[in-house]
C-alpha cells in the first residue's frame, strides 16, 4: 500500500476542516449534497464526453494504482534475466522454452518466445519496444483522464457557484436568506478546486509516475533479453541491469 497517497489526502482535508473550524464555521455548511452533484457528476460529463470508452475503463482500473501501486521488484527480475542467461549458455536458447510457457509476465514471456524462436536480436528489439510504446501510450492516456477531470472539476465548481447565486439574487427581497445563499452558493467553488487540487491531479500525476517506472522496467528487460540473444556473459549481464536500479 501507497502509505503517502493515504497521508497525504487525510493531511489534505484535515486542512481544509480543521482552518474551517479555526474560523468558527461549522462542517455543516460544507456539506451540500447539490453543489456535490453539480461538481462531481459534471466533472464525470466532460471527461465522458473528451475521452473514448476504452481509455476511460483502463483509467477506472489504473485508479488503484494511486493506493496499490504495480509491484516492480528490479533485483528480483535482474536475478531472473541472469538465470536465463546460464540456461541459455549450458543448454542454448531452446532450453528457456519451458520458462517462456510458464513466465507470468506477458512482456519477458514474450521476449522470451522470441529468444526460443531464434529471432535476431534487432528483430527482437523492434518487436518488444513497438509493444512497449504502445502500452506506454495507453497508461499515459488513462493517466490523464484525471488530468483532465482536474482542469473540469473548479470550472464546475464556478458554475454551480453561479447557479447558486442566481437563486440568491431570486431572494433579495429577504435580507435574512442572502447570507447563508451566498455561503452555499461557493461551496461548489470549493468542491471543485478542492477535488482538482487534492484528488483528480495528484492522482494524474501519481499515475504518470508509475507508468516511468513500469517503462524502465521493461527496458531494462528487454536489455536483459538482447544480451542474452548477443550471447553475453551472465556476469557482464548482471553488471549493465544494475545500471536500472535506482
Amino acid at each position: 500500500m501507497d502509505v503517502l497517497t493515504v497521508v497525504g489526502l487525510i493531511l489534505g482535508l484535515a486542512a481544509i476542516l480543521g482552518g474551517n473550524a479555526l474560523e468558527g464555521g461549522h462542517l455543516d455548511s460544507l456539506l451540500q449534497i447539490t453543489a456535490f452533484i453539480i461538481v462531481i457528476g459534471g466533472t464525470i460529463g466532460a471527461i465522458l464526453i473528451q475521452t473514448p470508452l476504452k481509455v476511460f475503463l483502463r483509467a477506472l482500473k489504473m485508479a488503484l494504482w494511486v493506493v496499490l501501486p504495480p509491484k516492480i521488484n528490479h533485483q528480483e527480475a535482474i536475478e531472473k534475466i541472469v538465470n536465463w542467461s546460464n540456461i541459455a549458455r549450458k543448454e542454448g536458447l531452446l532450453g528457456l522454452e519451458s520458462l517462456a510457457e510458464s513466465e507470468p509476465d506477458p512482456f519477458a514471456k514474450k521476449g522470451l518466445q522470441l529468444l526460443v524462436d531464434g529471432s535476431e536480436p534487432d528483430t527482437i528489439r523492434s518487436i518488444l519496444e513497438v509493444e512497449l510504446e504502445t502500452k506506454e501510450h495507453e497508461d499515459t492516456q488513462a493517466a490523464k483522464v484525471f488530468e483532465g477531470m482536474g482542469g473540469y472539476a473548479p470550472t464546475i465548481g464556478i458554475i454551480g457557484a453561479v447557479m447558486g447565486l442566481i437563486h440568491v439574487m431570486n431572494n433579495l427581497a429577504d435580507p435574512s436568506k442572502l447570507g447563508p445563499g451566498i455561503a452555499v452558493a461557493f461551496v461548489a467553488t470549493i468542491y471543485g478546486v478542492a477535488s482538482a487540487n487534492i484528488l483528480f491531479l495528484p492522482m494524474a500525476n501519481k499515475l504518470k509516475a508509475h507508468v516511468h517506472h513500469q517503462t524502465k522496467f521493461r527496458e531494462m528487460i528487454i536489455e536483459g533479453i538482447i544480451a542474452i540473444a548477443e550471447g553475453e556473459n551472465p556476469r557482464n549481464i548482471e553488471t549493465k541491469l544494475q545500471g536500472y536500479v535506482g
